[in-house]
């Protein structure tokens, strides 16, 4: 192996991130893995009054209070009880001016996929006809599409701008 190639490696490494994907309505999403502190199991959380129906309220993580948020919901898919496989992925959110903590209830975690940056598609333009602008982009892997979400957009746009 000669210095090229292992600097072709490396530069491959580096555009490549990893995803933990989850599904959602029979479709797989993905947020990079970094952003990712814990995986938990569905439970109740406490309501808070007078804000969107997809915040399932707060809970209380090891002396952190984090919203919770029904993806499932926040994107307007069809409801469906929650099951066995429900899961809320926390999520370790980098804000304009602070970190924030949030959960989000999802069907299902499915994966982790490496995915090279320069294999992203970027989302389709419907015109203004359907928001997109919480996808990162489009990756195929093993012949089915994952759709990688923004999060940071998400949660600081998508949820948190909507409650203050």
């Amino acid at each position: 192996m000669n210095a090229e190639q292992i600097s072709g490696q490396v530069d491959l490494a580096l555009g490549a991130n990893q995803y933990l994907t989850f599904s959602l309505a029979d479709e797989e999403y993905g947020v990079d893995i970094l952003s990712v502190r814990e995986i938990m199991g569905w439970g109740a959380a406490t309501p808070i009054p007078n804000v969107p129906s997809y915040i399932k309220g707060v809970i209380n993580l090891r002396g952190t209070i984090i919203p919770i948020i029904d993806l499932r919901e926040r994107f307007n898919l069809e409801k469906q009880p929650y099951g066995p496989t429900t899961v809320v992925v926390v999520l370790q959110v980098k804000g304009a001016k602070s970190q924030k903590t949030v959960g989000v209830v999802v069907d299902a975690v499915c994966d982790v996929y490496d995915i090279d940056a320069a294999s992203l598609n970027p989302a389709p333009d419907f015109g203004g006809a359907f928001d997109t602008e919480f996808v990162r982009g489009l990756a195929t892997v093993s012949d089915k599409m994952i759709i990688l979400l923004d999060i940071e957009r998400l949660v600081e746009v998508g949820v948190l701008k909507a409650i203050t």
